[in-house]
Order: C-alpha cells, then sequence, then structure tokens
C-alpha cells in the first residue's frame, strides 16, 4: 500500500496564496484563529488540506438577486 505524500505551506507560501502579509498569518496564530499550523523544530508548516478545509469553511454564499 502506497500513502500519498503530505503537501506542506510555509507561512511565505501561504501569504501568497491568500495575498496577505506573513504578519497576519503570525497574527492568526497567536489569536487562535486561522488554520491548524504545525511547529517542527521552530518552523511553522500548514499542511494543505487544513488550508483547504479552512477555506472551505470560510467559504460565504452570496446573496441572490
Amino acid at each position: 500500500m502506497h500513502s500519498q505524500e503530505t503537501i506542506h505551506l510555509t507561512p511565505a507560501r501561504l501569504s501568497e496564496r491568500w495575498s496577505v502579509t506573513v504578519g497576519h498569518l503570525a497574527n492568526q496564530r497567536s489569536e487562535g484563529s486561522g488554520p491548524p499550523y504545525l511547529k517542527l523544530g521552530g518552523r511553522i508548516l500548514y499542511r494543505l488540506s487544513d488550508v483547504e478545509t479552512y477555506e472551505e469553511r470560510s467559504l460565504v454564499a452570496g446573496a441572490r438577486a
């Protein structure tokens, strides 16, 4: 059985994806908001699957005319 490799994003990559600053992501982490993250040996990493889940949960349906 072959397992899929987990894709991780650095704060710099996630900031590019969302067009926000790395500082904004740091603020989210300190406030306990934003997607879950890993802290490994002082490095912060976000699992792409967690980011996508967070994005789905943040989706706001537009008003219908």
